[in-house]
């Protein structure tokens, strides 16, 4: 059983093999027509190029992490790195800067040069260059094109209405110029010069100026650009694609230098912060320290205490230490005061606070850190968006409550610092009390001279730090690092050769074998053996080739296929009939009208005949005859005629056929009203009887049993039934419905099938030797 099923898959599928291999021509030409269409879409394509580039991300708070939380994050916990990248994604992404971009390469402004098929842009040195009067902002703003035609070195004719063939100028009503002259226009006045020295513009060249809105090329290109990052990786990678290869690195290159600028201008801004803060504050000591100078300016003057410095040092050995840790509290607190008052009274252009001011309290400054970074990525983030951000709110919220911190924690520095220059200045009390000898003028003049002291130190600390911020101000690094400029494929990426080729090869195959597959699938008719034998489980006698309508009758010398066939199945019929010595009658029928029942009947008597065998056609077909014009015959009277007209007999409707002695035929004569009852009339049965007496075969041409009865009022004067099927023309419904029930129920004697219209395969046929009537090909082959 698995034999069989593994024989009827492997039959299957050669059937189907045999069917493809069978459409070969068709397969061909689809192939090469797919093969035509892909070279000519190749040929007339805009091709895209891919420049990418690299960058990584300069993260300078993970160098300044502490060790434990650098350890933490390696396990995953309180890791913020991949956020903060993204972050950084979002702002390269970001219309801002993409705007920058271009405003700056002139993205908007496109020149067109027409080709012999098709346009094509250029990007760098254009022929000529446009030039406008008008502002920036309005010109962004313009969506229109410009059609010129050069018609000298110094004339040129522009347009803005396409002419009927693209570039002419005449339809499109336009105007004659002069290189520079100032042209006026609805969007403004513009001047057009030639771009003398790169690329000089030759008389007769058509030009296309497309001018678009700003804001429709940054969403382009915001949806042609794309930014990835690798997840725990401070690397990002820019790609973007473009039909001309300079434009997309610069492109690139112009983001990358759009985003460093941007990342300075914020870094800048912390910097500006700081040093307004520190010169407001010199100004305050300044003052100050201006009166301390005065104070003791005037207490030396009044008391003449011109040696006071030699005194001093007797005094002051003992509280040298003490008066220096006084100087630094008191620094502290009034540093704590400067930070406080700014976090109150700050300024309203910006929330940056003034970093690494010299408050030695660690958690102060890192909190003021973040807050300024917090306050930057919020900055950045509105660049792109609004306040009602999601993400801009979060910040906030972040910012207030790390300006709480920083306040209470300014609060507990300052409270620590006022409980230590409490201790100090007790310290300093006791040491006082112990000069008893020191001179009140003295003492007076040592509380000046520290206050004096004091003021001193932190104007020189804060010049020093201006002069820091002002350096750092100058050397402000970007924020990315070039790991690799911009580069362009050679190769365009879209589309690509190989890809649609191979489109054009699989569609230019696969389309024809799925349509020739399911014209197969959804074929219910009979196209060959194999199929008929699927179908029925009749006796098979042969096929018939399909042939020329020129070529409908077999002749006596002929070597086609169709007479071959016929031959062959003459052998058959003799093989399948050879116990019958007496005359052989064969019934000719089909399942319907149109199958080559008369033709095969006609071909296969004047087979019979061509072998001198006393041949009668009979046509009985009464109500469709077609024999008459096979044989190219008049007759008057025929079947009909006798059957109705006892006075006839055989020789009166029996009609010669010119130049072949062994062939007559009787016609079916006048169609008549009845042909069903004319059919079982007696004189039918006389017919046969006188027949077989003076012939060899008789071949009797019925009507289709699948329609009629006529065929089965008669079918007990047959020897044999030809079953003529059409191929390609019959469903295998509708056969499998008459004539299988017709073999099975016996009604038709000796049946057998005979395959009419069949269609040569490659490698099989009819003929066999040489053939007298068949042409030589040139050169001697045949």
């Amino acid at each position: 059983m698995n034999t069989n099923k593994t024989n009827s898959l492997q039959n299957e599928l050669k059937d189907k093999v045999d069917l493809f291999v069978s459409k070969w021509k068709l397969l061909l030409f689809c192939l090469l027509l797919a093969l035509g269409i892909a070279y000519t879409y190749l040929r007339y394509a805009n091709y895209k190029y891919q420049a990418t580039a690299t960058i990584k991300i300069n993260d300078e708070n993970q160098k300044k992490q502490l060790p434990e939380l650098s350890a933490l994050q390696d396990y995953g916990m309180f890791s913020n790195d991949f956020t903060n990248i993204n972050d950084e994604v979002s702002i390269i992404e970001s219309r801002y800067l993409i705007n920058q971009v271009v405003e700056d390469l002139k993205l908007n402004i496109q020149y067109y040069v027409k080709g012999k098929i098709k346009e094509q842009e250029i990007y760098k040195n254009p022929p000529v260059i446009l030039s406008f009067f008008e502002s920036d902002s309005l010109i962004n703003t313009i969506d229109t094109t410009l059609y010129l035609k050069v018609k000298s070195p110094t004339k040129f004719m522009l347009s803005n209405e396409e002419g009927n063939d693209f570039f002419d100028m005449e339809s499109a009503n336009a105007k004659e110029y002069s290189f520079g002259d100032r042209i006026n226009s609805g969007f403004g006045d513009f001047v057009i010069t030639p771009n003398v020295g790169k690329n000089e513009v030759e008389p007769g060249t058509s030009m296309k100026i497309a001018m678009h809105n700003t804001n429709l090329i940054v969403e382009k290109y915001k949806g042609k650009l794309k930014v990835t990052s690798t997840k725990g990786s401070n690397i990002i990678s820019l790609s973007l694609k473009e039909g001309i290869k300079d434009k997309a690195a610069l492109i690139l290159d112009k983001l990358v230098e759009k985003y460093n600028d941007d990342v300075i201008e914020d870094k800048n801004k912390i910097v500006k912060a700081t040093s307004d803060f520190i010169s407001n504050r010199l100004n305050i000591v300044s003052n100050e320290l201006e009166q301390v100078d005065f104070t003791a300016e005037t207490l030396q003057k009044n008391n003449r205490l011109t040696a006071l410095a030699s005194q001093a040092d007797i005094f002051l050995q003992s509280e040298t230490a003490n008066d220096a840790r006084i100087i630094s509290t008191t620094n502290q607190i009034q540093l704590i005061d400067y930070m406080k008052d700014q976090l109150t009274n700050g300024s309203s252009e910006t929330d940056l606070l003034p970093a690494d001011v010299g408050i030695t309290d660690n958690s102060s400054m890192q909190i003021i850190k973040n807050h300024n970074e917090l306050v930057l990525q919020r900055d950045r983030i509105l660049k792109s968006s609004t306040e009602k951000n999601p993400t801009v709110v979060n910040l906030n919220n972040q910012i207030n409550s790390l300006k709480q911190n920083l306040s209470q924690s300014l609060d507990n520095v300052k409270s620590t610092n006022s409980i230590t220059l409490k201790s100090l200045n007790k310290e300093d009390a006791r040491i006082s009390a112990q000069i008893y000898s020191a001179p009140g003028k003295a003492r007076q003049f040592r509380d000046v001279k520290r206050q004096q002291d004091i003021k001193e130190s932190l104007y020189l600390y804060l010049l020093q730090k201006r002069e820091e911020t002002a350096i750092s101000q100058g050397m402000s690094s970007p924020n990315a690092k070039i790991v690799d400029k911009a580069y362009v494929t050679i190769l365009p990426v879209t589309p690509k050769k190989s890809i649609v080729y191979l489109a054009a090869v699989l569609i230019g195959l696969i389309l024809p074998a799925t349509f020739i597959y399911a014209r197969d699938f959804i074929d219910t008719t009979i196209n060959d053996k194999d199929e008929l034998a699927k179908v029925l489980s009749i006796p098979f006698l042969g096929d018939i080739p399909k042939s020329e309508k020129k070529k409908l009758m077999v002749q006596k010398v002929d070597y086609s296929p169709k007479a071959e066939a016929f031959r062959i199945i003459r052998s058959n019929i003799n093989f399948m009939l050879q116990r019958n010595e007496a005359c052989k009658t064969l019934f000719i029928t089909s399942t319907k009208a149109q199958e080559g029942k008369s033709h095969t009947t006609t071909n296969l008597a004047k087979s019979f005949s061509f072998s001198e065998k006393k041949v009668l056609l009979i046509e009985t077909d009464i109500r469709v005859p077609r024999v008459n014009d096979y044989l190219s015959i008049k007759a008057d009277k025929g079947l009909t005629d006798f059957i109705s007209d006892k006075s006839l007999n055989i020789t009166d409707v029996t009609v010669k056929i010119e130049g072949n002695a062994f062939l007559d035929v009787i016609p079916s004569g006048t169609i008549p009203p009845n042909p069903a009852e004319l059919l079982m009339s007696d004189r039918v049965n006389e017919l046969f009887n006188i027949a077989k007496q003076n012939y060899d075969y008789i071949l009797v041409d019925t009507a289709a049993v699948g329609l009629v009865t006529d065929t089965l009022l008669i079918s007990d004067h047959a020897d044999m039934f030809i079953y003529v099927v059409s191929a390609n023309n019959i469903d295998k419904r509708e056969l499998q419905h008459v004539a299988q029930t017709l073999y099975d129920d016996k009604r038709l004697p000796n049946m057998a099938l005979l395959l009419n219209g069949t269609v040569k395969k490659k490698g099989y046929g009819y003929g066999y030797g040489n053939n007298p009537q068949r042409k030589k090909k040139k050169f001697g082959i045949i």
